[in-house]
């Protein structure tokens, strides 16, 4: 699970980057990023367990609807390159 989760970051990360995703695509983990740091929330952190957890959550959903609407050949060739490190 955080292996899963910490590639998932890497590919987030070189999509961010790649000039090839639409730049109102790239908005969807940063906004993400932005909620997790706003004072406004689902659930409050200060409600210790479940106030972190929606907002690793919201993290892990934005990474995946943006991978989602990135472009499909531009994902896999990233994940092909990220695969070819871990070996």
């Amino acid at each position: 699970m955080v292996q899963g989760f910490i590639d998932q970051f890497f590919l987030t990360w070189r999509l961010l980057k790649d000039p090839r995703v639409p730049a109102w695509a790239k908005a969807i983990p940063i906004l993400a990023v932005l909620y997790v740091f706003s004072p406004v929330d689902f659930i409050p952190d200060f409600v210790l367990g479940l106030g972190q957890l929606d907002d690793i959550g919201i993290l892990l959903a934005s990474m995946r609807l943006f991978e989602t609407v990135s472009p499909n050949h531009v994902v896999r060739e990233h994940r092909g390159q990220l695969e070819r490190q871990h070996k």
